[in-house]
């Protein structure tokens, strides 16, 4: 199934009654219906090779290529076709045939006698080739040039290994194309190092043994080819004073050329709060996100698990995916969540997409140092998306098309055994919001994605509000209803830059863990207990107390309960809002310095009260606490 091409098919079945408020039943139908097509055997025969054309190209740059192709032992009918398809989901010239001087011109040819070839664009990145005048014989061959002429093709801008050329066959000219086996690809390599990433650990115990680690990256925060280099280190202490920082803290880091990454061990200093910028002489320039050293507040852990390889509508390989997450944006946990239908080939319906997503995501498990979770995005057009993740090296891809699996409860009724947790995500607006009335199931939904390069769904004053959003589906809208979540964020990224996605987007997401159990098992142990917070990308230190307990928590109702929210931002801070579910967003102007110290003695609080912050920075950053829920069964 080629999603990009337009494909003109009816409703099958009958359709829930209650769905999501801007649900796309047409695509439903689209998508079971072509499963239950019958294909002719001649869909999908023949072969292709890539004739000529370069191997590898920088992202963002222009090609050209010719591919052959030859027909099967069935060949292709007089009015059948064959179908040219590059990868629809970023930035590659769509194949044209009008136009020599405009990027993606194809010329297509044959030497087979009587065969006439009309071809024309059908859709983006789509172009379809007419077989008339006779049959294509067995054996006989078309002729593809994508970038002829004085247009040459433009590539994605974003790099990846392995970026497929896909050829399909409609055999006997009835509208049913089979894809052909195994795409052609070429390699999308990144650009110049031109950006260093610098990551430490947001909160040390004083005199810990940490690690500063760097990655490098081009302009689009592709990974880069790490140079031979000493890059210069600059630590801040980022007080109200202009204190220098502690003798002892590194002044160098050495880079070196064929690794994927450096790492940098040394001592935290016995207080406060630092970041470091490093630069070279050749223009290499990088700053880490905020390091405070603290004997109370709760160490953090920080991953993106939500996001996409070109195994469905990303970019890169699960491989690249995982290494990108490992060794640029160092982060402690993340899942790949491909979707469950929604690509070239389908993960529900092709094994081995799903062996290879799980043999990679344990090969690049390591307990302690870097998780990786199982997962897939249950993509349903009917009642919203949610990623599904794994504990363990197993699970099953539970598709959203099923009828089986096409209801939220039905979902968590099958998951159950498999103690995996779900996770609704842009379920304020597009491209398809959370039907809620479906309430979250307690045990495998504790917690909701907030923020993505979708934008945010918390409420309709949230800043960087999500695309198409819908009054009254907001998160905070279904916290007043009674529903009981936890906030992260994650990417949703497209373009294989997990935990770094706001670099080639407006919005990002990343999710942090109160905990120190780096394992898979602590992992969901912290998301069962709603010890979360969300941002919008950037490593902000956010601890927030009711009372002392922290975010997260179901408390007692309380006469005058005190609020402490402890911030340190990766910029100069900008306010507070104080949220009371039902009652209007309090906000407070913070001092513009990256530290702050918040703390207020709220009204009294009565049961079903729910109450979170959310802080703001002033170069767009933003963190929301996980809510405090109020429940008089509380002693």
């Amino acid at each position: 199934m080629l999603v990009a091409a337009a494909l003109l098919l009816s409703s099958c079945g009958e359709a829930p009654e209650v769905l999501s408020p801007n649900a796309q039943v047409g695509i439903v139908a689209t998508l079971r219906e072509d499963l239950e097509l019958e294909r002719h055997a001649s869909d999908g025969g023949g072969t292709a090779v890539l004739e000529l054309g370069p191997a590898s190209v920088d992202a963002g740059g222009r090609g050209t290529w010719t591919f052959v192709y030859r027909a099967g032992p069935l060949g292709i009918a007089d009015g059948g076709w064959l179908f040219f398809q590059v990868s629809p989901f970023w930035n590659w010239s769509t194949p044209q045939v009008t136009n020599p001087e405009a990027p993606g011109f194809t010329t297509v040819a044959t030497t087979a006698a009587g065969v006439e070839l009309e071809p024309e664009t059908l859709d983006r990145q789509l172009l379809g080739i007419y077989c008339t005048g006779r049959a294509l014989e067995a054996g006989e061959e078309i002729r593809l040039t994508y970038g002829a002429g004085d247009g040459p093709a433009r590539v994605d801008r974003f790099a990846e290994q392995r970026s497929p050329f896909w050829f399909a066959v409609d055999g006997d000219g009835d509208g049913i194309r089979g894809l052909l086996p195994e795409p052609l690809t070429v390699d999308i390599v990144g650009g110049p190092p031109v950006r260093l990433i610098l990551t430490l650990p947001s909160v040390v115990r004083p005199g810990e043994a940490v690690s500063l680690r760097a990655g490098v990256t081009d302009a689009m925060g592709n990974q880069a080819a790490m140079p031979d280099t000493t890059v210069t280190l600059r630590w801040i202490q980022q007080t109200e004073s202009t204190q220098s920082p502690p003798a002892g803290l590194p002044g160098s880091l050495s880079l070196t050329a064929g690794s994927t990454g450096a790492e940098l061990r040394l001592a935290a200093p016995e207080s406060g709060a630092f970041v470091v910028e490093a630069s070279n002489d050749e223009g290499l320039v990088g700053w880490s996100n905020p390091m405070v050293v603290s004997e109370r507040l709760d160490k953090i852990l920080w991953g993106d698990i939500h996001g996409h390889s070109n195994f469905s509508d990303g970019t890169g390989t699960p491989e690249q995916y995982l290494r990108y997450a490992r060794d640029v944006a160092a982060l402690d946990f993340v899942a790949l969540t491909d979707h469950d239908h929604w690509g070239i080939q389908p993960l529900s319906q092709t094994p081995a997409l799903w062996e290879e997503i799980r043999r990679q995501t344990a090969a690049f498990h390591t307990a302690g140092r870097f998780v990786t979770l199982l997962g897939y995005e249950w993509t349903s057009w009917l009642h919203g998306h949610r990623h599904v993740l794994y504990f363990d090296d197993d699970g099953p891809v539970l598709s959203s098309i099923d009828p089986r699996y096409e209801t939220p409860a039905q979902l968590w009724a099958a998951l159950r055994p498999y103690g995996a947790l779900t996770f609704a995500h842009h379920s304020a607006g597009d491209p398809v919001a959370t039907n809620w009335e479906y309430a979250p199931d307690p045990e495998l939904e504790p917690v909701t994605e907030v923020v993505s390069i979708h934008g945010s769904s918390e409420a309709a004053d949230s800043p960087g509000q999500v695309r198409g959003a819908i009054a009254g589906n907001f998160v905070r809208d279904v916290l007043e209803r009674g529903y009981r979540l936890g906030f992260i964020g994650s990417g949703d990224g497209h373009d294989g830059h997990p935990g770094l996605s706001s670099l080639a987007n407006p919005n990002g997401g990343l999710a942090a863990l109160l905990t120190e159990d780096l394992s898979r098992q602590g992992i969901r142990r912290a998301l069962k207990q709603r010890r979360t917070y969300a941002t919008n990308g950037v490593r902000m230190v956010l601890a927030v107390t009711l009372d002392g307990s922290a975010m997260g928590s179901t408390v007692a109702p309380a006469s005058a309960p005190r609020l402490v929210v402890d911030v340190t931002g990766s910029a100069p801070l900008e306010r507070l809002d104080l949220i009371r579910v039902g009652s209007p967003v309090e906000s407070f102007d913070l001092p513009e310095q990256p530290g702050a110290l918040f703390e207020r003695t709220l009204a009294t609080t009565a049961s079903g009260d729910v109450i979170y912050v959310r802080v703001l920075q002033r170069d767009g950053g933003v963190a929301w606490s996980s809510p405090f829920f109020v429940d008089a069964s509380i002693r």
